[in-house]
């Protein structure tokens, strides 16, 4: 599958929030949108999950436009992860993991999908949570829900934005493993963070966002010092130990607008 992005724009009323970006992923690559707040990243997921309705540009899936998939076939494509903060209605973890077979059920839920749920479960540390309140859990755990959940969709694109924000430095770690996993077998993994030595870490391919405009895309090479001190108005230092490469924030400059 390949996923193109042409040209597209998006504005909240007056203010501009995207500028013209273009990029395509293929099958089995690992993306990760970085950027400092306020840079366009969550607008962007939003766009590429027709959350947003933009005007300008396109998307496309293996060349069909994404305005004329049906929402039911495209939420078979495509599943978004959102923030920590969104609000969840009260129900257990399993049913809320349940939610994401939606696009597959007819009429009632078949063993097929208890499968596919109870296997999520299994694979993100949830089992022994399945009966929980999903209210009555950590940050962390909920965000594992919100992950599990989407993958229910069996989607061939999985958008995620900052799924390790509120997870502690092992559940960071597989999650991460997780997604690369998924990105191997063949899905399209887009992740937008804030922690650009995870990010590092695990993409195949970066997209680098500035006030709403494509600022670099690449592959692990476009983490220079150069791109980072001027993206992110700091000053970093890169070092390359045991074949990996780390970015150390030194100091904060000045911003100017």
């Amino acid at each position: 599958m390949t996923f193109t992005i042409n040209n597209l724009s998006y504005s909240y009323k007056e203010t501009e929030a995207l500028k013209d970006i273009s990029f395509s992923v293929q099958s089995g690559e690992f993306m990760t949108i970085v950027g400092p707040n306020g840079s366009g990243k969550s607008t962007l997921l939003k766009c590429l999950d027709r959350i947003l309705k933009y005007k300008e540009g396109s998307i496309e899936l293996d060349g069909e436009d994404l305005k004329r998939i049906s929402l039911r076939k495209l939420s078979r494509k495509i599943a978004y992860v959102p923030q920590k903060d969104e609000i969840i209605s009260s129900n257990t973890v399993f049913d809320v993991v349940m939610l994401g077979r939606k696009p597959y059920v007819e009429w009632n839920i078949t063993n097929d999908d208890i499968e596919v749920v109870s296997n999520l479960l299994d694979r993100f540390d949830l089992t022994s949570l399945a009966m929980r309140d999903i209210n009555t859990l950590s940050g962390g755990q909920k965000q594992r829900v919100l992950i599990a959940r989407a993958l229910a969709q069996q989607p061939e694109i999985l958008l995620l934005d900052e799924p390790t924000s509120n997870l502690d430095l092992y559940h960071q770690s597989k999650i991460m493993e997780h997604l690369a996993d998924l990105s191997n077998e063949g899905l399209i993994i887009i992740v937008a963070m804030h922690d650009i030595n995870l990010a590092l870490l695990f993409c195949t391919k970066a997209v680098m966002l500035s006030r709403g405009s494509l600022f670099a895309i690449g592959g692990k090479e476009i983490f220079t010092k150069e791109n980072i001190d001027s993206l992110f108005k700091t000053t970093v230092k890169i070092v390359n130990q045991d074949n990996q490469t780390y970015i150390l924030q030194q100091r904060i400059l000045k911003y100017n607008s």
